[in-house]
């Protein structure tokens, strides 16, 4: 298929600036004439499975606009374990507070698929507020629900069982990632099970003997390593 910049295919570098910016909540509101200045801005990256976006520490002048993969957003602990804090898809982004004040990375970002992301700079990001002051109120509204989603992740390490985090855990895999069949929900889970056991740190036998327990339960069936069918809902549920 061809490409004219204003494709159904995205495919072209323009196009696929075009797809990312549409897809992002807080360009949102911008006309085409504002979406064109965003699409000309921005710079188009691949990286892969395993490759680090940005590392804690690095300066923090870029938005990430994740077009394609999913990546996670984590930190080290002080005994050196990994802390998954999210897992970004398409038409997440990531470093809208390093546009509203130059910093630091706080965390560190690794694909966990091959991932293809369109990148705008804090200055041509400064460009673009100015002729439309909404788009930080937009960004504040973003912030504060990914606040409150730390919260709840807080929340739930110090406050919950394992088979209450484990649940919660898959019912969000469900939301985020499910897919219905005529069998339950497939999950094709974008962590291994040592990454999953971080998550909600606990360790990877425990989420090892939890899932298989939950298999024989009848609650879900375990295929291979990265899939998962839930097959009540229900009983998860009941375990929050």
């Amino acid at each position: 298929m061809s490409c004219t910049n204003g494709c159904e295919t995205y495919t072209c570098e323009g196009c696929t600036g075009k797809y990312c910016a549409r897809k992002v909540s807080i360009f949102s509101m911008l006309d085409d004439k504002h979406i064109k200045e965003v699409i000309s801005m921005i710079k188009r990256r691949k990286y892969k499975k395993g490759q680090i976006l940005f590392f804690e520490g690095d300066v923090s002048d870029k938005l990430f606009i994740i077009n394609k993969g999913k990546i996670k957003i984590y930190k080290y602990t002080k005994e050196g374990k990994e802390q998954i804090l999210y897992i970004l898809s398409e038409g997440d982004f990531i470093g809208d507070l390093s546009l509203l004040k130059r910093g630091k990375y706080e965390f560190n970002a690794e694909a966990l698929q091959d991932v293809d992301v369109c990148i705008l700079t804090k200055d041509n990001f400064d460009r673009i507020i100015r002729v439309n002051p909404e788009i930080p109120i937009k960004m504040l509204e973003h912030i504060h629900d990914r606040v409150v989603g730390l919260e709840k992740l807080v929340q739930t390490l110090s406050t919950k069982d394992v088979e209450a985090r484990l649940a919660g855990l898959l019912i969000n895999f469900a939301k985020d990632f499910g897919r219905k069949t005529s069998e339950g929900i497939e999950i094709n889970t974008p962590l291994s099970r040592e990454e999953m056991a971080n998550y909600i740190g606990i360790t990877r036998e425990t989420i090892s003997r939890k899932l298989t327990s939950m298999q024989d339960a009848g609650i879900i069936e375990l295929v291979g390593n990265k899939k998962i069918v839930i097959k009540d809902v229900e009983r998860l549920e009941e375990m929050l």
